[in-house]
């Protein structure tokens, strides 16, 4: 039964939702994308818009960035970071599954997307490629634990 109480509603949490994918080819490499406003690489993806799924935000942002397309149905991990200079913010991990060696990735041009570019990195390296909260970040991604997607109590599709 749904609730509503309008004290609920009278002022909604903000919702900092980052929804990313691990994409690996078949040598286990994980694809990165190196945006411009920051140091390092990242995995591709970005914020969910307002009541916006987040396996459907995530799929967005994939294809958006690397011209790739991805049906997301597992969550590989799950990052709360608190507020510090940004608003607190919980970031789901999706599994992008593995693309055949030679898939072309495409990435907008930087004035378009903001990207410099994108390139898969063998995962011993992701330290070197990434900050050290992204490289962890990855890192538990790459664990082999997933959960199911669920959106209102039924498997995401």
């Amino acid at each position: 039964m749904p609730v509503h109480d309008p004290r609920l509603l009278a002022k909604p949490p903000v919702c900092r939702l980052g929804c990313l994918v691990l994409v690996r080819n078949q040598r286990g490499d994980v694809l990165l994308v190196d945006p411009d406003y920051m140091d390092g690489m990242i995995l591709p993806g970005g914020s969910a818009k307002p009541n916006e799924p987040p396996h459907l935000a995530a799929a967005r942002h994939l294809h958006a960035e690397t011209g790739l397309i991805a049906r997301l149905t597992h969550v590989l991990a799950v990052d709360f970071a608190p507020a510090d200079r940004h608003l607190e913010r919980l970031t789901l991990v999706y599994d992008g599954g593995t693309v055949p060696d030679g898939t072309q990735v495409t990435v907008p041009a930087r004035r378009q997307s903001g990207l410099l570019g994108a390139r898969f990195v063998p995962a011993r390296n992701l330290p070197d490629f990434m900050a050290p909260s992204q490289a962890a970040r990855a890192a538990e991604a790459l664990a082999g634990r997933s959960l199911p997607a669920l959106l209102h109590g039924q498997r995401a599709t």
